[in-house]
C-alpha cells in the first residue's frame, strides 16, 4: 500500500489544561506493566520470569486503560479529519480502549506495528470481531521540556524499491500534539533518558482491506 502521508500532525490538538487533565486522572487509576503480543493473552499474575524479559526486550513501561467519553472527544475529531486530509480514507468505525502510557527513566518500545496479521476472533465483542487496527493515534500529555530522548519515530516503506529510512517527528515533543498514522506503518518510541514521558495511544477500527 503507497501512502502519501505515513502521519498527520495537529500541533495544540489537545488543549494543554486536558492533557494536565488526563495525566492527574490517570495517575489516580491503578498502573499495569505494558503488554503485547502473546502476552495479551495471559493474565498478568500467569506471566512467568522469562514471559517479563522476553517481552521488556521489545517494550518497557507502565500503562492505565481508559474508557472516559471525556477524552475520546477531544481525539476523534483528529482521526476523521486526518483520515481525510491525509487522503487514506479508512473505512473504520470503532475506537479500542484508550492507553496512557508512562515512560521512565530507560523504558521504550522499540519497532513495532500496531496491527495485527489477522482481524480480532471476538465474538463476545460485536465492536471489534472481525475487525483490524487501521488508525493509531498518540497524544503527547507532556511538555519536551520534562523528559530527555523518548523521540517518536517512524520507518515507512514508502515502496519495495524505497530504502528504509528513519523520521523523527519533532512535534512529538511538544504537549498536546496529536498525530495520526495508519496501523501498519512501522514506529518507536526511543528509551527515556532523563524525566518521564505521559502520553495517550489509541487504535481505531474497521473490516479488512479489500
Amino acid at each position: 500500500m503507497n501512502l502519501r502521508h505515513f502521519y498527520f500532525c495537529y500541533p495544540n490538538g489537545v488543549p494543554h489544561h486536558i492533557c494536565d487533565e488526563i495525566i492527574k486522572f490517570s495517575q489516580n487509576k491503578q498502573e499495569t506493566m505494558a503488554r503485547t503480543g502473546f502476552t495479551d493473552e495471559k493474565k498478568i499474575e500467569d506471566l512467568t520470569q522469562k514471559d517479563i524479559k522476553d517481552l521488556k526486550v521489545l517494550r518497557n513501561s507502565d500503562v492505565v486503560w481508559l474508557n472516559e467519553n471525556w477524552i475520546y472527544r477531544h481525539i476523534q475529531p483528529h482521526v476523521h479529519i486526518a483520515n481525510v486530509e491525509a487522503g487514506w480514507n479508512f473505512d473504520w468505525d470503532w475506537s479500542e480502549e484508550i492507553q496512557f502510557t508512562k515512560y521512565k527513566e530507560g523504558q521504550f518500545y522499540d519497532w513495532h506495528m500496531d496491527s495485527f496479521d489477522r482481524p480480532y476472533n471476538k465474538p463476545n465483542e460485536p465492536n471489534s470481531h472481525g475487525k483490524i487496527r487501521k488508525l493509531s493515534v498518540t497524544v503527547q500529555l507532556s511538555d519536551g521540556e520534562d523528559y530527555e530522548g523518548g523521540e517518536l519515530e517512524f520507518q515507512p516503506r514508502l515502496s519495495d524499491k524505497s530504502p528504509l529510512e528513519t523520521f523523527i517527528s519533532e512535534k512529538s515533543f511538544e504537549k498536546g500534539t496529536v498525530i495520526v498514522f495508519p496501523s501498519h506503518i512501522h514506529h518507536r518510541v526511543r528509551p527515556v533518558t532523563k524525566g518521564v514521558r505521559y502520553s495517550l495511544v489509541m487504535w481505531n477500527l474497521g473490516k479488512p482491506f479489500k
